[in-house]
């Protein structure tokens, strides 16, 4: 490394934390695609070549309905998605700890213009006697008409729905006259745990509308939503771009779904991190003081530690805590997570949990 490259790093490379899949780099096959990206002229606003192509890709994946919609981000994938989905006067049925009701800022509500209609769940999982705890009240001018059922896969609790849960969901909903958006940002993580393509726990279950995540799985910026159903879905050009979600130079994001769903990239990512969150669980399964509050099944691992010992392990690594009240953290990999990385944490939970009950 040359002076000047090492003058304008900002930052330690070797410094891994637990916090969040958006706290990694990009995966070196998306920076590579990038650069073949860049250099001479496109037509702006997904009139590229590159996001004509990556239609194709979507559709291998999703069935030939499938249309894409490249977007910035998480937030603006699901709130350009639900739109499409509903009039003003209707609701979101979702779980409690969905990201659109907990971790969205209140876009989907102030800025989707849609109401959502929470429900407790103990895995994170909607099943369709929970929805019907909130799916009443239908042409009642007083209530907010239920119009979606929203599903994250894998959820906020790091549990993943089977293609028969996904099925009996839309099979629900649709009877009642609702439709289905599932919220993707760790889809592929999903699909890894699952051992499944992705379309048989959405296109063939019966999801209407996808926010497909990138970000997550090693690109750089960048979601997508997935039209699965386009009878239940209007607007989507117009939403996105009223949405500030119409990227100018979309070949960019294109270009990194090309790479990472031409090929294997997006499945040998989530099935590292996954594997990854499977190591950390079994390395501090049986430490004295911690306990893990569910079995991981994508790349979220969540214990109950001390607090202490929570405050002190935030000094040395990044996490989150997940519930003040209870003491449950949360920690997540991601395709540059090593076996290393894992070890070194793991050793550092169980100093810090040694030095509380010596």
């Amino acid at each position: 490394m040359n002076e000047a490259s090492a003058l304008s790093r900002k930052h330690d490379p070797e410094y891994r934390g637990f916090a969040s899949d958006n706290y990694s780099g990009v995966h070196p096959e998306i920076m590579a695609a990038l650069a073949t990206a860049n250099g001479g002229h496109q037509i702006a606003y997904g009139e590229d070549d590159y996001t004509e192509a990556v239609q194709q890709v979507f559709q291998s994946h999703f069935g030939p309905g499938a249309e894409a919609f490249p977007v910035f981000n998480g937030t603006g994938a699901n709130v350009v998605g639900l739109q499409s989905l509903t009039e003003r006067w209707q609701s979101v049925i979702c779980t409690e700890t969905a990201h659109i009701h907990v971790d969205e800022c209140g876009a989907p509500e102030r800025m989707g213009g849609l109401k959502l209609l929470t429900v407790s769940t103990p895995d994170g999982k909607l099943t369709p006697e929970l929805v019907d705890t909130e799916a009443y009240g239908f042409d009642d001018e007083h209530r907010a008409q239920p119009r979606v059922v929203s599903i994250t896969q894998s959820t906020e609790l790091g549990t993943c729905y089977t293609p028969a849960e996904v099925a009996a969901l839309c099979e629900h909903a649709h009877a009642r006259g609702m439709v289905v958006h599932m919220d993707g940002a760790r889809l592929s993580n999903a699909a890894a745990h699952l051992g499944v393509p992705f379309a048989e726990f959405t296109t063939e279950a019966g999801v209407d509308v996808l926010s497909f995540g990138g970000t997550k799985n090693g690109m750089m910026f960048g979601e997508a939503v997935v039209v699965l159903n386009h009878e239940a879905a209007r607007g989507l050009p117009y939403l996105r771009k009223m949405s500030m979600q119409l990227a100018s130079k979309m070949r960019f994001v294109s270009a990194q779904f090309d790479a990472l769903l031409s090929g294997d990239l997006w499945l040998r990512s989530a099935t590292h991190a996954n594997a990854m969150a499977a190591r950390l669980a079994g390395t501090v399964r049986d430490v004295p003081g911690l306990r893990l509050t569910r079995e991981p099944q994508a790349n979220e691992v969540f214990a109950i530690l001390p607090k202490d010992v929570t405050a002190r392990l935030q000094k040395r690594f990044r996490f989150y805590t997940w519930d003040e009240e209870t003491g449950e953290v949360r920690w997540v990999t991601t395709f540059d997570t090593t076996e290393a990385d894992i070890d070194t944490f793991a050793a550092a939970v169980r100093e810090e949990l040694q030095a509380v009950n010596a």
